[in-house]
């Protein structure tokens, strides 16, 4: 065997489990057909929070007068935007390439498949292929915009995250297909730097898998920047054959045709299961998604999958997680399954969003007698010394043993505040424990005590 593990796919699910792989004495190769990192790092996550930085500098300088400063101009330069962001990733990728040398991991450049008796075929650029063999193999080839069978996506004016990251200049509208979170971004990203954006969600809220409360919140923010919603509504169909496309919306009161420069498709992602090897091999899938146990071992022995080609949420931080349990597994350890109940999700919009564990909704849903806390940032000292009054934290928890279900917040920084109540929840925390854990005053993390307060009837500065 020339390893004892290749992965194929560097995202954050890839080569994390290969650097652990080699932490653990595993002879590892990783197989990337484009730039270390993968979607991640080189067009998602990464790239996308300095675009958003850049926004969030922008609404500054317009606000700046709220803070006794006076700006007299101020203009933004879309390229020089788009032209930081890009190397902000790429210097992310020579970071991966820093890990891969630092642990001893080769890099086979070229598309991966998996063939039978532990081979992994490399198509490199030009068309060769070489064969390579290991014990083991991880398949974390992560996923891609998905595209509306009857939306096609040209790269120029019905355009994808991709092209949403290096649009050559600034457009004046855009229609965004999608409310999740590459849909609030972007919308959010583009509407400050002075787009005219329109969001069309098929459901009755946008944001639609958080706490009803929070998507409250945030359509009441972004109609406030001027971001104009459609709930309840779907994109039928496009006309880009002139200047501006001709969008027909259906909506609960029937048809409209919107014209916009661009419209933005965020309905979700596509695995990448193409080309793989799995039907040669005889990996199983189902709904679009390789099957596998709790520890990612597929139904053919040695090949694994984490990541966003297997059940779970597709978020970098899971396929992290996914890779270091799988590898530990491999390894001989006893690593302890994941629990997808207690995974963080954040939406880096302004204001930001934050959750974990149950909604109101589904807590109610699952039978649960609960208590309700919450605790609006109006309310904090520091949030209004930061000028970032927008929100609050919502706790949910289960009345009969104060178990926390679940949190949700939305508000300045909330994504850095997440994390608490992940421990929390993670160490079996009641509602009475978080009380009486003193939390530094003024911070906006504060807004956790007091929201558990309220659940109990005990806050204090409502």
């Amino acid at each position: 065997m020339d390893y004892d593990l290749i992965v194929i796919g560097s995202g954050p699910g890839g080569y994390v489990a290969a650097i652990r792989a080699s932490q653990l004495g595993l002879k590892t190769a990783i197989v990337e057909k484009e730039s270390l990192g993968g979607v991640c790092l080189n067009w998602g996550c990464i790239p996308t929070k300095a675009l958003l930085k850049s926004a969030q500098v922008f609404e500054y300088i317009h606000h700046a007068a709220d803070y006794g400063i006076h700006v007299s101009e101020s203009s933004a330069d879309f390229e020089a935007v788009v032209k930081r962001s890009r190397n902000i990733a790429e210097g992310m990728s020579k970071g991966v390439q820093f890990l891969m040398k630092k642990n001893k991991i080769d890099v086979i450049n070229g598309f991966g498949k998996i063939k039978k008796e532990g081979k992994v075929e490399v198509t490199a650029a030009d068309g060769s292929t070489k064969d390579y063999s290991a014990k083991n193999t991880i398949l974390a080839t992560g996923g891609r915009s998905r595209e509306l069978p009857h939306i096609k996506q040209d790269g120029k004016k019905v355009i994808g995250y991709r092209e949403a990251m290096t649009l050559p200049k600034m457009p004046k509208s855009m229609i965004v297909m999608g409310s999740g979170a590459i849909g609030v971004e972007f919308a959010y990203f583009y509407a400050t730097m002075g787009t005219k954006v329109t969001i069309v969600e098929f459901m009755d809220n946008i944001v639609p898998i958080e706490d009803e409360d929070i998507s409250k919140q945030l359509t009441r923010s972004f109609k406030k920047v001027g971001i104009e919603i459609m709930t309840k509504s779907s994109v039928e169909k496009i006309d880009s054959s002139g200047d501006l496309c001709k969008v027909t919306v259906k909506t609960d009161i029937g048809e409209k045709i919107l014209e916009s420069e661009i419209v933005l498709s965020a309905v979700g992602y596509t695995p990448n299961l193409e080309g793989i090897g799995l039907e040669e091999v005889g990996v199983k899938t189902d709904k679009g998604k390789v099957l596998t146990d709790e520890f990612y071992k597929t139904n053919i022995e040695g090949v694994y999958a984490i990541g966003d080609i297997v059940s779970g949420q597709a978020l970098a931080h899971v396929a992290s997680a996914e890779g270091i349990i799988c590898v530990e597994k491999i390894a001989g350890h006893h690593p302890q399954p994941l629990d997808y109940g207690n995974i963080p999700g954040c939406t880096y919009c302004s204001p930001e969003i934050a959750s974990v564990g149950l909604t109101e909704k589904k807590a109610k849903e699952a039978g649960y007698e609960i208590k309700v806390g919450k605790f609006p940032f109006s309310a904090s000292g520091k949030a209004s010394a930061a000028g970032a009054k927008d929100g609050f934290v919502k706790l949910v928890f289960d009345a009969k043993y104060g178990e926390l279900l679940g949190a949700h917040m939305i508000g300045s920084n909330v994504t850095e505040m997440i994390a608490e109540l992940v421990v929390a929840r993670k160490l079996e925390t009641t509602g009475m424990e978080i009380i009486k854990s003193v939390h530094p005053h003024p911070t906006m993390s504060e807004a956790i005590m007091e929201a558990a307060a309220d659940a109990y009837g005990e806050v204090i500065h409502l």
